[in-house]
């Protein structure tokens, strides 16, 4: 059976491959794995037939016969375990590609997020200002510690893992706000992962939807 993926009919990034589909698509480029992508509106993720796959209404998800997914980096993590190419085999090493997917997700992500929203919603707010200072410290802390872990190598441990897909693409969301400028190493390390083939794959098939949805060339 083709795994499926569900993603936005209608992408609020405009296809810019901020959507966290766009994780698994990657994985499954990196991994040639043959897949297909069922579209859902932002209505139909509120209904009963997605919330059973994914009880917080929102994507991907994934089917794969009676495996059922939510939540990017549960899918990315599934597909690694069960195809070579993406952790390591040795034990250590596996272990250690796993702990930089959960690092990307649960410590560089969740202030980048809080930095996002707050610079595009609260501009405008009595307690911007004040806010804004401690937002910033919190979002760059773990970008410079990662900044001295990763020095000048191409990637986390060794090759190319899971652990740098998941960074990458949280890195990927920040690119475009500036706060990856006072990191160069992390910037080049973003461009690396851009240049893979199957990110360009993945990217393509995302963008392809939103150019179909919207009638843009």
């Amino acid at each position: 059976m083709t795994p499926i993926l569900t993603a936005f009919k209608a992408a609020p990034d405009r296809g810019r491959g901020l959507a966290r589909d766009m994780r698994a698509r990657w994985a499954l480029e990196e991994l040639g794995v043959p897949y297909e992508v069922r579209l859902v509106t932002f209505a139909e993720m509120k209904e009963a037939a997605h919330l059973a796959l994914q009880p917080f209404g929102q994507i991907p998800t994934y089917e794969d016969g009676e495996v059922v997914l939510f939540e990017s980096g549960a899918i990315v993590l599934h597909l690694a375990e069960r195809h070579e190419g993406m952790l390591p085999k040795d034990a250590a090493g596996r272990g250690r590609a796993i702990s930089w997917m959960f690092a990307a997700l649960n410590t560089v992500e969740p202030p980048l997020v809080e930095r996002e929203i707050m610079l595009r919603e609260e501009r405008d707010k009595p307690w911007f200002e004040a806010r804004a200072g401690q937002v910033e410290v919190r979002a760059r802390r773990p970008l410079g510690e990662l900044s001295r872990r990763l020095g000048d190598a191409d990637w986390l441990e060794g090759d190319f893992s899971a652990g740098d897909l998941m960074m990458i693409a949280v890195l990927f969301r920040a690119r475009g706000s500036g706060i990856l400028d006072a990191y160069p190493n992390l910037a080049a390390y973003v461009a690396r992962g851009q240049a893979r083939p199957a990110f360009q794959r993945a990217f393509e098939a995302q963008l392809a939807v939103f150019r179909a949805v919207s009638g843009e060339a």
